[in-house]
């Protein structure tokens, strides 16, 4: 099994992560896994709408190569949490999150008593397939899932520190598209009122010992956001890579295009 991505960030690590969604494959994440350059990954179901089957084959192939996921999901119900942790993925993110309220549910959906309120069934993945004791199942995945709230819409931002003194809660992430948006300077995201959006995530985390990771489309924006603390990077997807390997090949063979 590979280290959990909630323990590493508890250590202090700063991981750099990838994106699997509109083109995914099984074998992209096995063969990302081999290269060795990659800490983890997460798997877009908010966009993307991948099924059970789709999670459990995305959480094998990275289990296989020391990759450890999470998914990105709506949070629109408890069932879609639970099945993505009984598929073999570690953790959830909640997308357009919109009140300290809004996320305080999400994480009762993914906890089980006392702190929250998700189903108690073993018989997925993350219970063994029923081979572990109910009381040793609950309290185990109550202590190693890894929840992560996005902060992209304006009363997210809003109410940021409350949300990061959430119980439960391990990590903010950035999507700087939406939070663009939410601002009124949609692409700008090194504008001055998403980096205040952005140092507001950045000042809650600290004053609540929680860790923030967020999107990073360009390098000067990763090297921008490391300096403000951000520890988990999400540096590319299946799409991206698909358009720099097009990228690539185009240029190499650009004298006889």
């Amino acid at each position: 099994m590979p280290e959990l991505i909630k323990h590493r960030l508890q250590r202090g690590d700063r991981l750099m992560v990838f994106a699997v969604g509109r083109m995914f494959h099984p074998n992209i994440v096995r063969y990302l896994g081999m290269q060795g350059v990659f800490d983890g990954f997460w798997i877009d179901v908010e966009h993307a709408g991948l099924t059970v089957h789709d999670i459990e084959s995305a959480a094998t192939a990275g289990m296989a190569h020391g990759l450890d996921c999470f998914v990105r999901i709506p949070p629109t119900d408890y069932a879609t949490v639970t099945r993505c942790f009984e598929s073999g993925a570690t953790g959830v993110m909640a997308a357009q999150i919109t009140s300290a309220d809004h996320a305080e549910e999400f994480v009762r959906w993914s906890k089980f008593a006392p702190r929250g309120r998700r189903g108690l069934n073993p018989l997925g993945f993350d219970g063994g397939y029923g081979s572990v004791p109910l009381a040793e199942f609950a309290e185990r995945a109550n202590r190693d899932t890894f929840i992560a709230i996005q902060i992209e819409t304006a009363q997210a931002v809003e109410e940021v520190d409350a949300i990061a003194a959430i119980d439960g809660v391990d990590l903010l992430f950035v999507g700087p598209s939406d939070l663009s948006q939410a601002v009124g300077t949609i692409g700008d995201f090194t504008g001055k009122d998403s980096l205040e959006a952005v140092d507001r995530v950045a000042a809650a985390c600290r004053a609540h010992g929680k860790q923030w990771g967020a999107v990073t489309p360009t390098p000067a924006y990763a090297a921008l956001l490391a300096e403000k603390g951000c520890t988990l990077m999400s540096v590319t997807n299946d799409v991206k890579l698909m358009s720099a390997g097009l990228g690539a090949v185009k240029d190499a063979y650009a004298e006889i295009w």
